[in-house]
């Protein structure tokens, strides 16, 4: 439906205006009228051209989803109409992509199709975590408790992300500044020097000479270097969209030091988390594997869960074939034992996410503590080492004479 942009005065005297959808301009006005706004000038507001470029359009992030699960838990449990909450909900969405979704889903929800089935229709946005959830609060009828639970995983695991990316981000911001540093030297500072080593008679010492050369072969093949770099990067991405190369490079960053007991730490996590969110939620176990092992980010890991799956559904306990995989450390298969004899597996499963959210914010800490002082050598180390190789040959000019 289109959308209009109206001014107007209301009962009280005071101008007014605001957007509204409506079939046409004359249920606009009507619209208008229920709202007691008198005189009112309404002009169809005029289509984006970018509306149906994708690329152009706002994505909707992790923040918009639990804004919009917490507000909908909390219209539900106060007791308003499934419809209704999502047409108010997807009137004061900003996200002009979202609320095009929210609309989508409500028309849907009107037919009679379930939530979580309209919700599925729109992958990009609701994953297949939040429809299962969903579908299991629908049919359990506590949809509202289910909604609270999926908000507060979604603020754990966002918390969780934002500690890897701020971990990841300050070392990749000094390899990059640290590179464009040498290249900047080598191209435009070492010349200089050239010019100056050009009217001595004596040889250049050899580390002065090979400075030389690199800044000759960067200044002579720049083009060709870039060219080169795209190309590993164009094929480290082929290989890694395929299933044996990511497979390969999962478990290379697994068994990688330091990174890759980071991510080991951060798959527990999210392992658990997930796992026990879904349990607490009356999802059966099964389905809950199937989800938890394709939201693992990890190949590797993927391939553990759905082993584990298979175990489950031959009849055997949990905790085996987890211990089988050789993934999960022996403190978590012990404690899911634990869980599963005592019958309290979703609550062992969260005090287990709980215990390793702390180990991953001590490694992230460990990890930026460690990588400070490397990236500061290794900065310190490179400018000075080119410093010294251009001002060597000047020492033994200044000492024969």
């Amino acid at each position: 439906m289109p959308i209009y942009v109206w001014k107007g005065i209301n009962s009280y005297g005071e101008k007014r205006k605001g957007e509204l959808e409506a079939a046409d301009e004359a249920a606009a006005k009507s619209q208008l009228r229920r709202l007691r706004i008198d005189d009112p000038t309404i002009k169809e507001k005029p289509k984006d051209v970018f509306e149906n470029i994708a690329l152009f359009q706002p994505k909707v992030t992790g923040k918009d989803i639990v804004v919009f699960t917490r507000q909908l838990s909390t219209m539900i449990d106060a007791g308003l109409p499934l419809v209704q909450c999502l047409q108010i909900l997807a009137k004061q969405q900003s996200n002009s992509t979202f609320r095009k979704v929210l609309l989508t889903i409500q028309s849907d929800v009107e037919t009679g199709t379930t939530l979580a089935d309209s919700m599925r229709k729109h992958p990009k946005v609701f994953d297949n975590l939040y429809s299962n959830m969903i579908e299991a609060g629908e049919l359990g009828g506590i949809l509202d408790t289910i909604l609270s639970r999926l908000a507060a995983f979604k603020e754990k695991a966002m918390a969780l992300q934002k500690k890897i990316k701020g971990a990841m981000t300050y070392p990749v911001i000094c390899l990059a500044i640290s590179l464009l540093i040498l290249v900047v030297i080598l191209v435009f500072v070492i010349p200089v020097f050239v010019e100056m080593f050009e009217s001595m008679d004596s040889a250049l010492p050899a580390i002065t000479q090979l400075v030389v050369d690199m800044s000759d072969f960067v200044k002579g093949n720049f083009i060709y270097i870039a060219i080169v770099c795209a190309i590993i990067a164009f094929i480290y991405k082929k290989i890694y969209n395929t299933e044996k190369g990511r497979l390969m490079m999962d478990a290379f960053f697994l068994r990688a030091p330091i990174v890759g007991m980071l991510i080991r730490k951060v798959a527990v996590a999210k392992f658990t988390r997930t796992l026990s969110t879904m349990l607490q939620s009356g999802v059966p176990i099964l389905d809950a594997l199937q989800v938890v092992a394709k939201t693992s980010g990890n190949t590797v890991i993927e391939r553990s869960v759905f082993r584990v799956k298979d175990a489950i559904s031959e009849g055997r306990p949990i905790a085996e074939p987890l211990e089988e995989t050789g993934v999960f450390p022996n403190m978590v298969v012990q404690m899911i034992n634990v869980g599963e004899s005592v019958g309290a597996l979703d609550t062992m499963l969260e005090k287990i996410a709980d215990f390793y959210d702390e180990e991953v914010d001590q490694a992230v800490e460990n990890l930026t503590a460690m990588i400070e002082p490397l990236m500061m050598v290794f900065l310190g180390g490179m400018i000075g080492g080119l410093v010294v190789a251009m001002y060597l040959p000047i020492f033994q000019m200044a000492g024969n004479i």
